[in-house]
């Protein structure tokens, strides 16, 4: 089995954390959190956008070390979990090329009450913008090439011209 064709995943009681190179599929994340004592379940879908800044975007493509990612999905999983009293949480994070409206994570959780299922299913979405070890590069494709930049909303990258992601342009 090839490493592309590969999910990986990590569980916990109530909790599913993966990172893979397969579409996202909606329905079994939400499956995966539903329980007969949750009355709420919240699902962010995060899903590759046509513009970045104004500058169109051909596609995103994720990059990430599966073994420290998971490490740190995980613990962030535990965390909102014990903190919120969520029923479960599923993170599902997409690797590699995700075209323009095809979703990139999925985030579902659920709790017995709504309110810990709106206010845990965010910060499990921040937490993992902010400290999950996944790299992406917003191409723009034509001369432009794209930029790579950490994860996490207004991170500032590093340019790269198409067919040369080794090469840094300041």
């Amino acid at each position: 089995m090839s490493e592309e064709s590969k999910t990986h995943e990590l569980r916990d009681v109530g909790i599913l954390v993966s990172l893979g190179h397969s579409t996202l599929d909606i329905s079994s994340v939400v499956a995966s959190v539903k329980s007969p004592k949750a009355g709420a379940v919240v699902l962010f879908a995060g899903t590759t956008r046509d513009n970045f800044e104004g500058k169109p975007v051909t596609h995103l493509e994720y990059s990430s070390y599966p073994p420290l990612a998971l490490k740190t999905m995980l613990s962030i999983a535990q965390s909102v979990k014990r903190k919120h009293a969520l029923t479960a949480v599923t993170m599902s994070h997409r690797l590699g090329v995700v075209p323009i409206e095809e979703e990139s994570i999925l985030i579902a959780v659920s709790a017995p009450h709504r309110h810990a299922a709106w206010k845990g299913g965010e910060e499990a979405l921040e937490l993992c913008k902010e400290k999950v070890e996944v790299w992406k590069l917003e191409e723009f494709g034509g001369d432009e090439g794209g930029v790579w930049r950490a994860n996490n909303d207004g991170a500032r990258g590093v340019q790269v011209k198409a067919g040369n992601p080794g090469q840094s342009h300041g």
